[in-house]
């Protein structure tokens, strides 16, 4: 069985590591039928802009995508390109799982954050106060949360622990402070476990507590569900916990489509290199290839490039080794082979 799906290498490191990743997912034996899309600066470049309609049409056919970073232009009129693309196919749930590969300062970390994606501080409602001597005197930034939002996101959470076999949700919040927008997801996460009860247990915890936390017992913590700033705070965080966003892949899941990408940047500085890290990447496809229903062949590929790391040695600059990116792509995908 074929898929059709669309293919936006992004920016920077973006192609390198994309290009080694479909070498990978064909080594697995899926065929992906991919649709070759722009986006970002590459888009900017070819067309005028980052997001091309033709881009946006393809994702609204195929309904899955594969997205490498993307830079978003600098200058006025230029939103986030990522931030945009959730809008338009209501991409509302971030799936982003931190996992030990490399043994180090923390070891058996498995956690998976589900992040809020489209409501809280990340609106893009805001607006200048001016004064008489400074257009700009004051910034106004409104946050938006929504009961429909936060069902949404929250069920989601409860019904992925269950999925995955999952034991504990925590509901992470400000409710203390700020009493509406984060007392309502709050409110709503206590309702929405008491309905998981006896199949996922649940608990609160403040954000500033579970920073620390995090930090110094993340053994407690199993999923992690959040509102949109807090998450993509947390998310970071996590990351660190495992090495780094080089190893941390991301999903973005809505109502009309879905896109996986690597969480990190697009690195300029390291483009056309030849030493970029394509494991986030290539774990974003897993999380791809699981949602295609080919749960085996994203199963071979995550073990792939665990064991390219781990068993065979192989890695990148980032990771303290001195493969290419080619070395360490075709190692993954001789192993990944079905």
């Amino acid at each position: 069985m074929g898929y059709d799906v669309t293919l936006i290498p992004g920016d920077g490191i973006g192609p390198e590591i994309t290009d080694a990743t479909v070498k990978a997912i064909a080594a697995t034996g899926v065929d992906c039928r991919w649709d070759l899309q722009l986006g970002g600066m590459a888009a900017v470049e070819k067309l005028g802009t980052p997001i091309p309609d033709q881009t946006l049409a393809s994702i609204r056919t195929r309904r899955v995508a594969l997205k490498g970073p993307l830079t978003t232009p600098v200058g006025p009129g230029y939103r986030s390109v990522n931030v945009a693309l959730r809008k338009e196919f209501e991409l509302y749930a971030n799936i982003r799982p931190a996992k030990t590969i490399l043994p180090g300062r923390y070891d058996g970390i498995d956690i998976v954050l589900i992040r809020e994606n489209l409501e809280g501080f990340y609106s893009g409602i805001e607006h200048w106060i001016p004064t008489k001597d400074d257009p700009h005197a004051a910034g106004v930034t409104t946050g938006v949360t929504t009961r429909y939002g936060c069902e949404r996101i929250i069920r989601y959470a409860f019904e992925y622990a269950v999925r995955h076999g999952r034991q504990k949700v925590t509901i992470v919040h400000k409710a203390n402070i700020l009493k509406m927008v984060s007392g309502l997801f709050l409110e709503v996460g206590r309702a929405v476990a008491k309905e998981y009860e006896g199949r996922v247990a649940a608990n609160d915890m403040i954000i500033d507590n579970c920073a620390m936390q995090i930090v110094l017992r993340p053994e407690q913590f199993d999923v992690l569900v959040a509102t949109n700033l807090f998450g993509d705070i947390l998310s970071d965080e996590l990351s660190g916990l495992v090495g780094g966003l080089g190893l941390t892949p991301g999903a973005n899941i809505g109502t009309t489509a879905s896109i996986f990408e690597a969480v990190h940047g697009s690195a300029p500085d390291i483009a056309g290199q030849g030493i970029a890290n394509p494991s986030a990447q290539m774990l974003a496809a897993a999380m791809m290839l699981d949602h295609l229903g080919e749960v085996e062949a994203g199963l071979r590929l995550r073990n792939a490039v665990v064991d390219t790391i781990v068993t065979d040695g192989i890695r990148t600059k980032d990771l303290g080794g001195h493969a290419t990116t080619q070395h360490f792509g075709d190692r993954v995908a001789a192993r990944a082979q079905g």
